[in-house]
């Protein structure tokens, strides 16, 4: 699975980096971002629930 987070709609919430901290971080904006090297999800069942909890829906969660 493959995580990315749209920069464009983020609002900086913290939402993902409450949830699925090993996976997510904010910023020095205090946007969220993928952690390096967690692109892939990490095998984090958080993931998704950080996904669903995004204010602005900014997660994408693509297979492959």
């Amino acid at each position: 699975m493959r995580v990315t987070i749209d920069s464009d709609s983020c609002i900086g919430s913290g939402m993902c980096a409450l949830t699925a901290p090993k996976v997510f971080t904010q910023d020095d904006d205090g946007y969220g971002s993928v952690l390096p090297g967690k692109e892939d999800g990490a095998g984090d069942p958080l993931v998704k629930e950080a996904a669903r909890g995004c204010p602005v829906q900014a997660i994408t969660l693509a297979e492959g």
